[in-house]
């Protein structure tokens, strides 16, 4: 995992390694101030002259300075190289989603995914600066101060010796303790999002049901779940800060208790007050260099969760791939589903589809009827190669959809959603997904085709009308009709409708029927829908039942051989849901 993340750091490399560079300047300035501090004492103690400790006072002065500019440095360098980390995982992390299939996606839920890419991310952004800096200073710290203090006084080595075994094993108790809750609440965290995303999602749909007491009271139930796992986490964590000061002062008192004696016992000889001052100095470096440590130990063991969990998305391989010598040309429209079988998961107890053999020739129409779980969109979904056939084949063009080039084919088959999603900026802007480079001419002719021009026409700023995220600001028959023009933009020999017009009327379901017919007569056509009226004049009708093709012909064929599709006609036509014009 460690190699794995090691390769966002990329162009920020030269900073990466000039944080610790610099830090270890730093380090080396801090710990000759104490030796010089202690020359100067014992200096002052023997009666010298006053450019003596003027000589001491510059020689700790441009010391000083230097760790100033050495540490000022190595932060600056720091900021730089984890601020960068932090964006390059964030850019691999979103392209290794965009990357998933559907598939891929349903195994993380979204909101895993959001609070992977930005709570976890920060995590491994705050233990990687650490890393590089403060996981560099606290051991040379560590190791310089008790060079130094053992060469100052080698008896008193003693204290370090039994303090630090001690405290060591503190923190490994804590940390053993810790690392298990914080990965839980990782997962808690997930479903907290989930629940935010959720309501606001539905804001509408709660407000309707006046359900806002019972989401509140669901929301702070699951913030409450995190609060107290967190509480745990932090409870044992917060023992980290007694048992560092138990230690400093513990070895602060032995030592002074020590060397006093020393002092006494040996006549100033063995250890000298400048002596003595210094080895308090060492000591509160080595005592503080640990509480670094553990401010590190701390920070890795929150950390240690999120670099597991941002592994799970990197480490994700998508199930759908470019073949090695993929097509880059879709030869025409034609649609055929050969002994085609599909399941949505391996561990699945059953088919969603099973034993589909369909063919559509290029530049037909085709609607698709049934009932609710009939696996529809399931079928036009392995057109584009959202997901893969378990069994049989799906040809496009007269060739196996696993052969083309995903983005080749992807541009010739359009597909309006189900669920029609707009995105936040200008009318322009969405429609133009459909064709970067499409002119304003263009759009006007696409948005005619889609009836869509009625209502642009009518806003103040027309195609400049900017569109709210998840297009709140516009009706669901505007939203359809845009989400049309901007297939249609792509020119595609395939346009597969998800019954994308739901929610318009009828007259104007049937101008966007006629205008696909006398402007689009070379694409292929599939139409979901739940009214008759919308795919009667169809070439081709398809009935599908329980994931199977129930029934397979024109309007009047289906009429006669088809139960379901007359029973639907039949309702509709009763309700006066038919519209024969």
């Amino acid at each position: 995992m460690i190699k794995r993340l090691a390769g966002c750091i990329r162009e920020y490399r030269t900073p990466t390694i000039l944080t610790p560079l610099f830090m270890v300047g730093e380090v080396v300035c801090e710990c000759c101030i104490p030796l010089l501090t202690a020359s100067l004492i014992n200096n002052i103690q023997t009666g010298c002259e006053m450019n003596v400790i003027l000589q001491h006072g510059l020689k700790l002065l441009v010391i000083a300075m230097l760790a100033l500019a050495c540490g000022v440095a190595s932060g600056w360098f720091c900021a730089t190289a984890s601020a960068g980390f932090a964006k390059n995982l964030r850019h691999d992390l979103y392209y290794r989603v965009q990357e998933f299939s559907f598939a891929n996606i349903d195994k993380f839920s979204t909101s895993s995914l959001v609070t992977r890419l930005t709570t976890d991310v920060t995590n491994v952004q705050q233990a990687f600066m650490m890393l590089i800096r403060t996981a560099v200073r606290a051991p040379l710290m560590l190791i310089f101060a008790v060079i130094m203090s053992v060469s100052v006084g080698k008896k008193l080595s003693f204290v370090f010796a039994a303090i630090v075994p001690f405290l060591l094993l503190g923190l490994s108790a804590l940390i053993y303790k810790a690392l298990p809750l914080f990965r839980a609440v990782f997962k808690k965290y997930d479903q907290l999002n989930n629940s935010v995303q959720e309501n606001v999602q539905a804001m509408r749909v709660v407000k309707s049901f006046v359900r806002e007491d019972y989401e509140t009271k669901k929301f702070t139930a699951a913030s409450d779940d995190v609060r107290k796992d967190f509480l745990r986490a932090e409870k044992l964590l917060a023992l980290n800060n007694p048992l560092m000061q138990l230690s400093v002062y513990a070895a602060m008192i032995l030592i002074s208790y020590f060397a006093a004696k020393l002092i006494i016992s040996s006549g100033g000889q063995y250890l000298n007050v400048g002596s003595l001052t210094s080895m308090i100095t060492y000591s509160m470096q080595i005592l503080m260099s640990l509480m670094m440590l553990s401010m590190i130990f701390v920070m890795l063991t929150m950390a240690s969760a999120s670099v597991r969990r941002i592994s799970e998305v990197l480490d994700e391989t998508s199930d759908l791939h470019n073949p090695e010598t993929p097509i880059y040309e879709v030869p025409d429209g034609s649609v055929d589903f050969d002994n085609v079988s599909f399941k949505y998961s391996a561990r699945a107890d059953r088919m969603a589809l099973s034993n589909i053999n369909l063919h559509i020739k290029s530049g037909q129409t085709v609607g698709i009827l049934g009932g609710t779980g009939s696996s529809k969109t399931s079928l036009v979904q392995l057109i584009s190669r959202l997901y893969d056939a378990t069994d049989g084949v799906v040809r496009v063009g007269g060739i196996d959809v696993r052969k083309y080039d995903l983005d080749t084919l992807r541009n010739q088959v359009a597909m309006v959603l189900q669920k029609n999603v707009l995105f936040s900026g200008t009318i322009r802007e969405n429609l133009r997904w459909g064709d970067p480079e499409a002119s304003d001419e263009a759009l006007a002719r696409i948005c005619r085709l889609a009836c869509a021009d009625e209502f642009i026409e009518r806003f103040p700023d027309g195609y400049d009308t900017y569109i709210e995220q998840g297009g709140t600001n516009v009706s669901g028959g505007q939203k359809q009709r845009l989400c049309i023009a901007r297939a249609l933009l792509k020119k595609p020999k395939v346009l597969i409708l998800d019954d994308s017009t739901s929610a318009v009327d009828t007259r104007t379901d049937a101008k966007i029927r006629q205008a696909f017919r006398t402007e689009i007569p070379e694409t292929t056509k599939i139409i979901i829908a739940q009214r008759v009226s919308s795919i009667q004049d169809a070439d081709m009708i398809v009935v599908m039942d329980g994931g199977t093709i129930s029934a397979c012909g024109t309007h009047e064929e289906l009429l006669n051989t088809s139960e379901i599709y007359r029973e639907v006609y039949e309702s509709q036509n009763k309700a006066g849901g038919v519209d024969n014009g």
